[in-house]
């Protein structure tokens, strides 16, 4: 995977571990860096791991 590749939903679950319900419920309390391209859901590499820090240090 590339650093500035977008990933699906599937794949950040696959990258957190977590299940697709999670970052939906996420997702839905603005819990999580995201962004909307023609509908769906994407997620940028970077931003995830810069929130992962923040969250390792709150």
């Amino acid at each position: 995977m590339f650093v500035n590749e977008l990933m699906t939903i599937e794949d950040l679950a696959n990258y957190l571990k977590v299940s697709r319900r999670t970052i939906y419920e996420w997702l839905k309390h603005n819990k999580i860096p995201a962004l909307k391209v023609v509908g769906q859901w994407r997620f940028k590499k970077e931003k995830i791991d810069e929130w992962i820090e923040k969250q390792t240090h709150a």
